[in-house]
C-alpha cells in the first residue's frame, strides 16, 4: 500500500506541475504559485476539519517545517525556471528531493532490502534524465545549479519533515505545512521583488494545481506512515515522469531520447522496489 500511495503522490505532483506549468505560460509563475499555495491550504484545512486527529505540538511543528521546505523549494525552482535554466534546475531539484530523504532515512536506521536499494539506485539517473530538457539558457549554468540545489534541498526537507508526522495525528500538520508554505512563498517573492499578486484569469488554474498538490502531499504522508521514508520519497520523486507523459499525450510535446531512457529507468526502479 505504501508503494501505491507513493506512486499516487508522484502522479498527483506530476499533474499539479503540468497544470501549474500551463497556467504560467501566459503570465509569470509567481501568481500561480501563490494561488496554488492558497488552494493547497484550503484543501488541507477541509481535510483537517473532516478527519479526526490528535496532533501534538511536535507534529504541528514538523508540519510547519515541511511547509518551509516546500516554500523554499518552490521559490528557487520557479526562479531558476524563470531565468531559462530548466536544463539544470529541473533535474538537480528532482534528484535532490530524492537524495535528501534517502540520506536521512539511512542515517536514522532504515535498511531497505537489496532489491529496493537497487531500485533507488536506478531511480536517481532516471529522475535526472526524465527531468532534463535541451539547454536554451545560454551559458549561465552556475546560477542554475545553485537554484536547483536549493530547490532540491527545500523539497527534501518537505519529505523528511512530513515523514516525521505519525499516524493518528490527523491532517492538521498538513494544514500547518501548507500555511507555512504560503507564508514562505509570499515572503521570498517580496524579498526578490517579483510580481506575485494575481492579475489574470488564467492564473486561477493555480488554485486547481494547489488542490491537486494537496492530494499529493496527503498520499505521501500516508505512504510514509505505511512504508520506509526512503521508499516513499524516491517513488514520489518520480513525478517528473508523469509531467513529461502528460505533456506528450495532451500537448503532443516531443519526448527526447534521454527522457525516454529516463522513463525506462523510472519504470525499472518501480519494478525493483515493488519486487523488494
Amino acid at each position: 500500500m505504501g508503494i501505491v500511495l507513493a506512486l499516487g503522490a508522484a502522479m498527483a505532483y506530476g499533474l499539479s506541475d503540468f497544470i501549474g506549468g500551463l497556467a504560467s505560460r501566459r503570465t509569470t509563475p509567481w501568481p500561480v504559485a501563490l494561488l496554488g499555495a492558497i488552494g493547497a491550504l484550503a484543501g488541507a484545512s477541509v481535510l483537517s476539519l473532516v478527519v479526526v486527529g490528535d496532533p501534538t505540538t511536535a507534529d504541528l511543528l514538523w508540519g510547519a517545517a515541511s511547509g518551509l521546505g516546500s516554500g523554499v523549494g518552490t521559490v528557487f525552482l520557479y526562479r531558476g525556471l524563470a531565468n531559462g535554466r530548466m536544463a539544470v534546475v529541473a533535474p538537480v531539484s528532482a534528484v535532490g528531493a530524492a537524495v535528501v530523504p534517502v540520506v536521512v532515512g539511512i542515517a536514522s536506521g532504515e535498511r531497505p532490502s537489496t532489491l529496493v536499494a537497487v531500485g533507488i539506485a536506478v531511480a536517481m539517473p532516471g529522475i535526472w534524465l526524465v527531468a532534463r530538457v535541451p539547454d536554451t539558457a545560454g551559458d549561465d549554468r552556475s546560477g542554475g545549479l545553485a537554484d536547483g540545489l536549493l530547490a532540491g534541498l527545500g523539497f527534501g526537507v518537505l519529505f523528511v519533515a512530513l515523514g516525521q508526522v505519525p499516524d493518528g495525528a490527523g491532517f492538521w500538520p498538513l494544514a500547518a505545512s501548507q500555511a507555512a508554505a504560503l507564508v514562505t512563498i509570499c515572503a521570498i517573492a517580496v524579498a526578490l521583488r517579483a510580481r506575485w499578486l494575481p492579475t489574470a484569469r488564467s492564473e486561477l488554474w493555480g488554485v486547481v494545481a494547489g488542490l491537486v498538490a494537496t492530494a499529493a502531499v496527503l498520499m505521501f504522508l500516508l505512504a510514509t506512515q505505511t512504508d520506509l521514508l526512503t521508499v516513499a520519497a524516491v517513488l514520489t520523486s518520480l513525478y517528473p515522469a508523469f509531467t513529461i507523459l502528460l505533456a506528450a499525450v495532451v500537448l503532443r510535446e516531443h519526448i527526447y531520447r534521454a527522457q525516454g531512457l529516463g522513463l525506462v529507468l523510472c519504470g525499472a526502479a518501480v519494478a525493483f522496489v515493488a519486487a523488494g
